[in-house]
């Protein structure tokens, strides 16, 4: 349905709200899907999204040398073995464009494009107690009024673009990865600054490093790195992994991390060091991230074992870049490998041979602003550049709903409460805004710690089911209660606590945003276990939660 204003009301008359059962917000992995989930119940639903097309992540991150490190043929929606054999993968590790394409095509194949609402920004969403329904306007005035309100807004959807003084002063052509134009951007010859080496300002610098006249990369916190072996499918590929449909579906969404590998080399100290030097080896080898998600889970909590992973991964990297001072800037020594996200590399290190690249060291120097010509560090150096790429990352986890003025019961705010404290009910509901319903949320396993659509799908899943549970049994309301929250915040944090991740400052745990409350944004209690305790609720009939 349109928000503009239909023949029958009196110009300049604000059209009545869009009467729904459930409004989505986003349309990428987990709001196609949810979509799909909620319709089948027969419900009246729509989802609403900023962009002008379906893909959430891979619509916006379009910038150069995106792509997947998730295996393709485990990235994927395990509920229809026809939609999944209906797609072929050209790679390992397909790039931005061809997970663009799969995602229409999931769209298409289900039909979930008349019921989505595209160039379409949610401002506020407002629990009104005396309907029990939620308010939400859009940015253009348009009012929605849904029963319940389920955000799919993604874990990595709000980027940080206001970075530094200065930055529209800047004469130059700037980007932030995560809002890459769709049209080209030519390279040739120019002087590119990046700042931000973490996964995504891995995969530009890579990528552009062969056509820029000259690069520079402005680096404050060196990363591990793991090489990305990408081979390209021939159809007996595509055949031999779509022959493990129901192998795939059986396993992934109970391994560690909802990937098709889990912990199973035994225990580090029932290894002889022999024995765990060949482990490290075949995992690296594998090039992938089997080396972090299925070696060593005591890598996370021992520091002895940290230790040693860690510099088995320094050593790799030392071969690689075998410059003392390129190992020096790009080396990680202050925190364990594992503690921070492990981004993939595909010619990454060997970059920095090249005589256009130059490595600038930010971290004791840092940028002090942006000015018309480039940048300017502390010291007073400046960099004059004609292309600026900000690959600076996100306000992970929170940052997509408290950009949304969401307010509760008796008027509370999400945004407000969150700048106190980072609660939720296992990432599903928050207690005082009943009918809410969330994905990829703090405290959950799809926060971070996970192959996405693993944990998205089982999200949708368990919210589709709660929602089917309640209309069987004429319930209007749910809301978590606040005792049940406490516990799950509880049990999240003794968890985490024990891990090294903890102790590390990474966006993992909120240190990239200044006076954001300090808590691991992601269940670190494995995917499996986090959906056996979302099916114990279930089965209990949704204690912890109440029902009116």
């Amino acid at each position: 349905m349109s928000s503009v204003t239909s023949s029958s009301h009196a110009v300049g008359t604000p059209a009545p709200p869009l009467q729904l059962d459930a409004a989505v917000i986003g349309a990428g992995v987990a709001g196609l899907y949810q979509l799909h989930l909620l319709r089948e119940q027969g419900l009246t639903v729509k989802a609403f999204d900023t962009a002008s097309d379906v893909g959430g992540t891979w619509y916006w991150n379009r910038y150069p040398g995106a792509r997947f490190d998730s295996e393709a043929y485990i990235y994927q929606y395990l509920f229809s073995e026809e939609l999944y054999k209906g797609w072929s993968w050209s790679e390992k590790f397909p790039a931005q464009p061809e997970i663009e394409r799969w995602l229409h095509y999931v769209a298409d194949r289900l039909d979930l494009r008349k019921d989505i609402q595209f160039d379409t920004t949610i401002a506020s969403a407002h629990f009104d107690e005396a309907t029990a329904r939620w308010r939400i306007e859009t940015t253009k005035g348009q009012v929605i009024d849904a029963r319940f309100l389920i955000t799919c807004c993604g874990m990595l959807s709000a980027p940080l673009t206001e970075m530094f003084q200065g930055q529209d002063t800047f004469e130059g052509e700037l980007f932030h990865t995560a809002r890459w134009p769709k049209e080209p951007v030519d390279f040739t010859g120019k002087r590119v600054g990046v700042i931000g080496i973490g996964a995504t300002g891995i995969q530009v610098i890579q990528t552009i490093a062969n056509t820029v006249g000259h690069l520079s990369v402005f680096v404050r916190t060196p990363q591990y790195v793991l090489p990305m072996k990408n081979p390209t499918y021939t159809p007996a590929d595509q055949d031999a992994y779509k022959a493990k449909f129901h192998d795939l579906a059986a396993r992934i969404p109970h391994t560690f991390a909802g990937f098709e590998y889990d912990f199973e080399n035994g225990a580090w100290a029932e290894k002889t060091p022999e024995e765990r030097r060949e482990i490290l080896e075949q995992v690296w080898q594998d090039g992938s991230l089997k080396l972090w998600l299925a070696s060593f889970a005591e890598m996370f909590f021992d520091e002895v074992v940290s230790a040693e992973v860690s510099e088995f991964v320094r050593g790799k990297m030392r071969e690689e870049l075998k410059d003392p001072t390129l190992c020096d800037l790009l080396i990680p020594t202050d925190y364990g490998f594992g503690t921070h996200r492990v981004p993939l590399e595909r010619g990454f290190l060997k970059t920095f041979h090249r005589p256009n690249v130059s490595l600038v060291s930010v971290k004791d120097n840092p940028i002090a602003a942006i000015t018309a010509k480039g940048l300017r560090l502390a010291d007073g150096t400046e960099h004059a550049l004609d292309v600026l790429i900000l690959a600076t990352g996100f306000d992970a986890g929170t940052g997509a709903l408290t950009r949304i003025d969401i307010r509760g019961r008796g008027g509370r705010q999400l945004k407000e409460e969150w700048s106190r404290d980072i609660r939720t009910a296992m990432g599903l509901q928050i207690h005082g805004y009943p009918n809410l319903f969330t994905t990829a949320a703090p405290l959950a396993p799809s926060a971070a710690l996970c192959n996405m659509t693993t944990c998205l799908q089982q999200q949708a899943e368990w919210i589709s089911t709660c929602i089917a549970y309640m209309r069987e049994r004429d319930f209007q309301v749910i809301e978590a209660d606040k005792q049940f929250q406490d516990q799950w915040v509880e049990h999240h944090d003794g968890i985490a606590n024990a891990t090294l991740v903890t102790k590390t400052n990474s966006w993992y745990m909120g240190s990239n945003i200044e006076g954001k409350p300090r808590r691991l944004l992601s269940y670190i209690g494995g995917v499996g276990a986090y959906r056996q305790k979302c099916d114990e609720v279930t089965k209990n009939e949704y204690s912890g939660f109440t029902l009116s």
